[in-house]
Formats: structure tokens, C-alpha cells, sequence
């Protein structure tokens, strides 16, 4: 099998997600990260994982994301930066290599959309997800 079907076929092991979605939501520090530093949804589809976060104070070009391993890495600071402000940051550790998965992310009316593909497969490096 090619290693481009392979990684069509990849499965997730459902019992694991459940688990790992219910410690995600039930961890009082993503309710003190989503007032601290910025606020994410988390939703899944049939055929993909989709991250919301709620960055209305800033502009695409001050924003990065960034895929290793499970973990996915959102961060934004303002240009040019000021000594009152801070770079904020909010990762994400999935219960699968989310850089074996294709990856994009938009960015609008202040809402950064990060859509992880279930179906479809990467190469699996670390890299940084470009917004359009």
C-alpha cells in the first residue's frame, strides 16, 4: 500500500478522542487560557477537526500557526510590539500526529478557522500553516 493511501485510511481511535475531548473541556486551565491569553472553540466534522480562535484585536500578519507532532500552536503579538503588551499563545495536543494530516487555517472577521483534515494526509513535517 502506497503511503499516500496509507495515510488516507489512517483511523482514530474514538474512544481516545472521547476521552481526550472530555479532559479538554473539563481542564479549568482552557477556561483561564481562554480569558488570559484568547478564546478557542474546538469542533469536529465527519471528515475534519476545526479550531476556532477569537482574535479580533489583531491582523493576519500578526498571526502564526505553527503544527509539530500532536501539537498545534497559535500565537499572535501586535507590530510593532509595546512594552504594555504581550505575545499571547494557546497550543493544543491532539491524541493523533496532527502533521500527518493536511492542514489549513483562514482568517476572518477576527476569527481564525484551523481545519485539520481527517481524510486527507501530509507528508508529516513540522511547519507553519500560511494564512491566505
Amino acid at each position: 500500500m502506497s503511503k499516500k493511501k496509507q495515510l488516507q485510511n489512517q483511523s482514530f481511535d474514538f474512544e481516545i478522542v472521547e476521552k481526550w475531548l472530555e479532559r479538554y473541556f473539563l481542564d479549568p486551565l482552557t477556561s483561564y487560557y481562554d480569558e488570559t491569553q484568547f478564546q478557542i472553540d474546538l469542533y469536529e466534522t465527519e471528515k475534519e477537526w476545526i479550531v476556532e480562535a477569537i482574535l479580533s484585536e489583531f491582523e493576519a500578519s500578526e498571526i502564526k500557526v505553527y503544527i509539530e507532532g500532536n501539537k498545534l500552536m497559535i500565537s499572535a503579538s501586535k507590530y510593532p510590539p509595546s512594552p504594555n503588551q504581550h505575545k499571547r499563545i494557546r497550543s493544543i495536543n491532539f491524541p493523533f500526529l496532527v502533521v500527518n494530516q493536511s492542514v489549513y487555517a483562514t482568517f476572518t472577521n477576527g476569527i481564525l478557522e484551523v481545519v485539520i483534515s481527517k481524510i486527507d494526509g501530509c507528508i508529516g513535517k513540522n511547519r507553519f500553516i500560511t494564512l491566505p
